[in-house]
C-alpha cells in the first residue's frame, strides 16, 4: 500500500490536469460556438437588411422611370405608367416578405429607419398620381427619399458595427444631346 501511497500525489495532479483539460476546452468550444452563432446571425441580418433595402430600391426606380415618361425626371429609361404599374405591383409584393425578414431579425433603429424610407418610397408613388407631380415637388420628394434612404442604411452600419459608409449620392455628369 506505501506504494499506492507514494503514487497518490501523481496520480492526484493528473486527475486535476485532465479535469483542468476538459473545462478549458469546454469553454474554449462554447466560446467560439458563441461567436460563429453571432456570425451567423449577422450574416443573417444583413441579408435581410439587403433584401429589404433592394426591394425599396426597385420601386423607386421603376417610380423614377415613370417620372421620366412624364418629364420630371432625368432617368434614361423613361416607362408609361401602365407598362409599370405590373412590375410595381411585383415590387411590392417583394416588400412584404423581405419586410417580414427585417421585423424578425432587425433591430428596433433600423426597423424605425427601415419604416420612414418605405413611407417616403409610398408618397413618391403616389405623388406621381396626382396633378400637383411637378419636375420641382417631384425633385424635392425624391431627396426625402434619398436621406430617409440614408438614414436606414446609417443605422444599418450602426447594427452590424460597421465603419461610416457612402452616402451613395452619385453625381452623373449632365446628359449631352445627341
Amino acid at each position: 500500500m506505501s506504494e499506492f501511497i507514494k503514487q497518490l500525489p501523481a496520480l492526484l495532479g493528473l486527475v486535476i490536469g485532465a479535469l483542468g483539460s476538459y473545462v478549458v476546452v469546454m469553454r474554449g468550444d462554447r466560446a467560439r460556438f458563441r461567436r460563429e452563432q453571432g456570425a451567423r446571425w449577422q450574416e443573417r441580418r444583413l441579408a435581410a437588411y439587403s433584401d429589404y433595402a433592394l426591394t425599396l430600391k426597385k420601386t423607386v426606380t421603376l417610380n423614377r422611370r415613370v417620372a421620366a415618361h412624364l418629364g420630371h425626371d432625368g432617368h434614361r429609361q423613361p416607362l408609361p405608367p401602365d407598362d409599370a404599374a405590373p412590375l410595381l405591383d411585383e415590387a411590392a409584393d417583394a416588400r412584404s416578405p423581405a419586410g417580414e425578414g427585417l421585423l424578425i431579425l432587425g433591430s428596433p433603429e433600423v426597423v424605425d429607419a427601415a419604416h420612414l424610407w418605405a413611407l417616403t418610397v409610398v408618397e413618391l408613388e403616389a405623388l406621381l398620381r396626382t396633378p400637383a407631380c411637378t419636375a420641382d415637388t417631384w425633385s424635392a420628394q425624391l431627396e426625402k427619399q434619398r436621406v430617409a434612404r440614408e438614414k436606414y442604411y446609417t443605422s444599418v452600419r450602426r447594427d452590424l458595427e460597421l465603419p461610416p459608409g457612402h452616402s451613395g449620392r452619385w453625381r452623373l455628369p449632365p446628359v449631352q444631346p445627341s
